[in-house]
């Protein structure tokens, strides 16, 4: 192992981890990591840039994921901090999640609020593997964090775009699901009750804040995987979960559908409820944004434009494998 990256060979979570009175003013980046090796390298160098830094944490990797990750700390220094956290970690739908607590070595949730805990920075944020920043909107997005007008006491939230390889190789977006991160991802202060709970399916953020939508600033790869992303889920040993059900609807090929055709996205119910000044849980009030967003801004949904994309549209890795 490189010495550039340390083990974890025990944790449990602790509130006072957090060291919240210690934190810097910027914004850390936490990733969580099993077997990203195929666009592990995009997702760092496209965000690092970004940030004032990412920890990187990864678990069960069987690919050239330490490879990678020993080689970037090398270049980046300090900028990326990398860990590897050994218990067995269970995946989200699994058996063992359901039968695992929170603060368990081998619980999911655990296993985040370690990464969460080695961010040293008064804002942080979820990074995976398979996001590519959208480099635009991301310098925007951290611009308006860095000076106030975002993340001020709440959740700036942000989603991606999922892209996807049909049968015949073309790469458009996912037509069944165009959108990734509802609510769940985005860049927020770390206060002293920041913590991720466990829910029986995955595990969910807890700090007490309210969510609001900012922008669409990254491309989601996960579907242009071999495996379409669903690699890490031990689908084998847990046949029921609900991620075997969403790969078997996606492995005979994805129907995919043009950047463009996002400038034709009428407004749903949930939007209609916003123009009509109606009452709406939070999370469909950001799922509105989130539509409305896509569609005003679909003319600047480029991905011939962004260099760290060009491998992976380019490159067909043939049709879906089992898991």
């Amino acid at each position: 192992m490189s010495e550039l990256i340390e083990p974890v060979p025990h944790y449990s979570f602790a509130a006072e981890h957090l060291r919240v009175g210690e934190r810097r003013p910027g914004i850390s980046a936490f990733m969580r990591i099993r077997n990203g090796a195929f666009s592990l390298e995009a997702a760092i160098r496209s965000h690092i840039g970004h940030f004032d830094e990412i920890v990187a944490v990864y678990n069960r990797c069987t690919d050239a994921t330490p490879d990678i990750l020993a080689r970037l700390a090398a270049e980046f220094g300090g900028r990326l901090r990398v860990w590897h956290y050994l218990p067995e970690v269970h995946p989200p739908g699994s058996s063992g999640h359901r039968a695992t607590p929170a603060d368990h070595p081998q619980s999911l949730v655990n296993y985040y609020n370690f990464a969460l805990s080695r961010t040293r920075f008064t804002h942080v944020t979820k990074l995976d593997d398979d996001h590519v920043a959208m480099a635009e909107a991301t310098a925007k997005l951290v611009s308006d964090v860095r000076g106030g007008r975002a993340a001020n006491r709440e959740m700036a939230c942000f989603s991606g775009l999922n892209l996807a390889r049909d049968r015949q190789g073309q790469v458009g977006l996912l037509a069944s699901e165009p959108f990734s991160g509802a609510g769940d991802i985005g860049i927020f202060p770390v206060l002293p009750g920041t913590h991720f709970g466990k829910d029986r399916r995955f595990e969910v953020l807890r700090f007490g804040l309210p969510r609001r939508f900012h922008s669409h600033v990254y491309w989601h790869l996960k579907y242009l995987k071999p495996d379409l992303g669903f690699g890490n889920y031990d689908l084998a040993q847990n046949p029921t979960s609900r991620y075997a059900r969403r790969f078997a609807a996606l492995a005979a090929g994805p129907h995919v559908a043009p950047l463009a055709s996002l400038a034709e996205l009428g407004p749903d119910w949930r939007e209609h409820c916003v123009a009509l000044g109606l009452p709406l849980p939070p999370r469909d009030r950001l799922l509105a944004a989130r539509r409305a967003a896509a569609r005003r801004g679909a003319a600047a949904f480029r991905p011939e434009a962004e260099p760290a994309l060009a491998p992976f549209l380019n490159r067909d890795t043939g049709p879906a494998t089992q898991p």
